[in-house]
Parts: structure tokens; sequence; C-alpha cells
């Protein structure tokens, strides 16, 4: 995102994240604020990937979506690291930050690959 009040709250999420964990009652407000600067620039995208991502925490007090694996898929299989333990901690916090710079391809991949985990 290229708005700097997002930038600072992306930064100000990855803080609270790195510090206190999920903590659901500032975390969604925040995911709520940042899908507004998202609407306002019109990514799509990022817009739906908020939104699932703070119902998903509201519905589960956590973030149980691991990380995409960057491994290329097979066909029979998802493209989510499924082998692996999910740390909802990390897992959020690297969605978080992709949101950083949606200018870079891998970014906005991974986003779709968190999209259709949520979606799941």
């Amino acid at each position: 995102m290229e708005n700097k009040k997002a930038l600072k709250l992306i930064d100000k999420i990855l803080t609270d994240l790195g510090q206190s964990g999920i903590n659901t009652d500032t975390l969604i407000e925040d995911l709520k604020t940042l899908r507004t600067f998202a609407l306002d620039q019109q990514v799509p995208l990022v817009v739906k990937v908020l939104r699932l991502t703070y119902e998903h925490i509201e519905e589960n007090d956590s973030f149980l979506i691991p990380i995409p694996d960057d491994e290329p898929i097979e066909e029979n299989e998802t493209p989510l690291e499924s082998d692996k333990d999910v740390d909802p901690v990390e897992s959020l916090m690297y969605l978080i930050s992709l949101l950083k710079d949606l200018k870079n391809k891998m970014n906005v991949m991974d986003l779709a690959d968190y999209r259709d985990a949520l979606n799941a």
C-alpha cells in the first residue's frame, strides 16, 4: 500500500503482533481500519483478504491459516504448507507484511493463496 497512514498502521500491527501476539480487541479494529485504506486505494484483493482475515480471527480467536508454500504445487496439492504446524502469529505477521509492497508479484500471489485458504 502506498498511503503513509496505512504503512504506519501496518507497522503498528506488526509491532503489536510481535510484542503481544494476537490480541483480538485491538487487532480486529486495526485490520478494519487498514481495510478502509485498501478500499480508498481500490485494491480489491487486499480488501477481501483483510475482511476474511478479521472474520476468521473473530470466529477462531486465532489465525489458523499457514504461510503459503513457495514450492510449485502439484495438481492434487493445496498451495499451503499443510504438513507443517501453523504458527498463528508468524503466519499473520507474514500476511500483513505482504501488504507493504503490492507491486511485488510474489506478494500478490501469496495474498491470493491466503484468500483462497480463508475462503475454503
